[in-house]
């Protein structure tokens, strides 16, 4: 039973789809604490572009639709560090 949904969960890419719903989630509870959407666009959207990344892999998709997303992270991850570090003296 427990092989049943394990592949159900990673054969057909759903455990990659519980995760961007945990993430949608945590963006709107994020929201409820008065965070900006850009902030949390750059901390999750990072995240999510990942997640789409390794949802293409389960799900067998050709190389760039793996690479794509995780590509396009990177911009980003960037954008999200230069939010995060204190200005230099």
């Amino acid at each position: 039973m427990a092989d049943i949904a394990l592949h159900w969960l990673f054969e057909r890419g759903h455990a990659a789809d519980l995760i961007l719903a945990v993430l949608f989630c945590e963006a709107l509870w994020l929201r409820t604490r008065c965070w900006d959407w850009k902030p949390i666009f750059t901390l999750l959207g990072t995240a999510a572009l990942i997640v789409l990344g390794l949802r293409a892999a389960l799900v067998g998709a050709p190389w760039y639709w793996i690479a794509l997303p995780l590509a396009l992270s990177f911009p980003l991850h960037v954008m999200d560090l230069k939010a995060r570090m204190p200005p230099a003296q």
